[in-house]
């Protein structure tokens, strides 16, 4: 193995806070609805729109526009690093891994984030909402990374907290590795069937530096 792709929001950065509440302030102010949090991060690591057509087909531009101008006020104050993730990228790159990004987040919000916590230097591809038009659980965004890396699936690994990533690197032929400190539990990541699912970067570390 020789590279990994992570996803973003909830992996790399802790976004769960400003990620859950960015969905109450949207679906609160334009559906007047208060949802439990089960249902207002059901599908996060899907593209924006698709998890505001999951609230109100009907209303989901609303919803999104709602949603960006609260999350891009509040991403200063509620992103958040994980605790040893510079260290661990680091040691990454320094053993000779590639790494990249595959996120569902649009690339102007992927700044955002790099502004707030700069992470961005350790990764070699960022691929964003913009960048394939089929996006998680479709294979397509990991395809391009492993392209843009000149790449082999039996040669990387995908990490993820979601469903969706899970489904993507599979679907590419990648090694996967699920990680409970985002979004979704060790049941609905054990239930896609990953290669690992891991609890911390200590285990994760090991679990990459196995042949």
């Amino acid at each position: 193995m020789d590279i990994v792709l992570f996803d973003l929001d909830g992996t790399v950065i802790d976004s769960t806070e400003l990620i859950r509440e960015s969905h109450r302030h949207a679906v609160r102010t334009v559906l007047g609805d208060d949802l439990a949090d089960e249902r207002l991060v059901a599908n996060v690591g899907r593209p924006l729109i698709e998890q505001m057509r999951a609230f109100d087909a009907d209303r989901a531009e609303d919803l999104l526009d709602a949603y960006r101008e609260w999350n891009h006020a509040n991403t200063g104050r509620l992103l958040r690093s994980y605790e040893g993730m510079e260290e661990f990228l680091a040691e990454l790159r320094e053993a000779g891994w590639r790494l990249g990004i595959v996120t569902s987040k649009s690339a102007s919000t992927v700044e955002l984030a790099w502004d707030a916590l700069p992470l961005g230097h350790h990764f070699d591809v960022v691929v964003s909402a913009e960048t394939t038009d089929r996006h998680k659980p479709h294979p397509d965004p990991v395809r391009h990374a492993l392209r843009h890396l000149d790449g082999h699936p039996d040669r990387a690994v995908l990490v993820g907290d979601s469903p969706f990533d899970l489904r993507a690197g599979r679907a590419a032929g990648l090694s996967t590795v699920g990680v409970t400190w985002g979004f979704f539990g060790r049941g609905e990541l054990e239930a896609e069937d990953p290669d690992h699912v891991v609890d911390t970067l200590a285990e994760l570390r090991e679990v990459l530096a196995r042949p």
